[in-house]
């Protein structure tokens, strides 16, 4: 796979032009996004802006009318979403939708079975095999959780259940993360517990986050990207951003 490099920088995903509609309403219009690898790159934006859109435009739930992804130099755009998945992107939901009556451990496991071979036996015995069970304790103990792996689901709080979805998500040893509302919904003790988590994220995993909590975020954030009615409206560093007129305008207010 032949790396992409822009101003000295490894780029680890590429939009270029990227158009989506759904009959007659326009989505995605034109948008082009460069994230260089190791970077926190934030979305921002109203709703309807086309935040979610583009995220699955990236993982491959959706497929573009116009335009090109590219993944280090590859370009994804007609793969299917799990051989992305296999090439290094995985995602976070806006809604945790989890098995709740299965344990944190088996619900990972879940998350690690998916890249592996083993998926397509019917006659191995899941509970068993310790190539899930050991990155799934890992992956679990990174976000703080390992005391709890054996608890089911439906006995945890929801701040734990995002931590689980982010343990599922780096499970999977992605390249590209894409977070979308880590913070949605959590308590201002989640929240830190949340922000150091994603903080302590090493820098060979790209993140890529959608969030309307914008203390958390702008705290976590390189570079950020507004869009508004599926286009980018303005681009750039913390300062930069908060000072263009227009990113008031759209969203951030008076």
């Amino acid at each position: 796979m032949a790396q992409i490099v822009e101003a000295g920088l490894v780029i680890a995903l590429a939009l270029r032009n990227l158009h989506k509609s759904f009959g007659g309403l326009s989505v995605t219009s034109g948008v082009d996004l460069v994230v260089a690898q190791g970077e926190r790159r934030l979305i921002i934006g109203p709703n309807g802006a086309g935040k979610t859109t583009l995220f699955n435009l990236i993982a491959g739930d959706l497929r573009p009318d116009r335009g090109t992804i590219e993944l280090f130099g590859r370009d994804i755009t007609r793969l299917p979403a799990r051989a992305r998945a296999h090439l290094g992107i995985a995602r976070t939901f806006q809604i945790v939708t989890l098995f709740q009556q299965e344990t944190l451990l088996c619900n990972v496991m879940l998350s690690v079975l998916g890249l592996r071979p083993l998926r397509w036996n019917p006659f191995v015995r899941f509970e068993r095999q310790e190539t899930l069970i050991e990155p799934a304790r890992e992956a679990l103990a990174r976000v703080g959780l390992a005391e709890i792996a054996d608890r089911p689901l439906s006995h945890t709080s929801y701040g734990e259940r995002r931590r689980v979805e982010i343990a599922m998500a780096l499970a999977q040893h992605p390249r590209v993360l894409l977070l979308d509302e880590p913070f949605a919904g959590l308590s201002a003790q989640e929240r830190r517990d949340v922000f150091h988590l994603l903080r302590g994220i090493p820098r060979e995993i790209t993140l890529v986050m959608i969030e309307h909590d914008m203390d958390s975020a702008l705290d976590l954030a390189e570079r950020i990207t507004l869009l508004h009615f599926g286009r980018v409206v303005t681009e750039g560093t913390r300062s930069e951003v908060v000072a263009d007129p227009r990113a008031h305008e759209v969203y951030l207010g008076a």
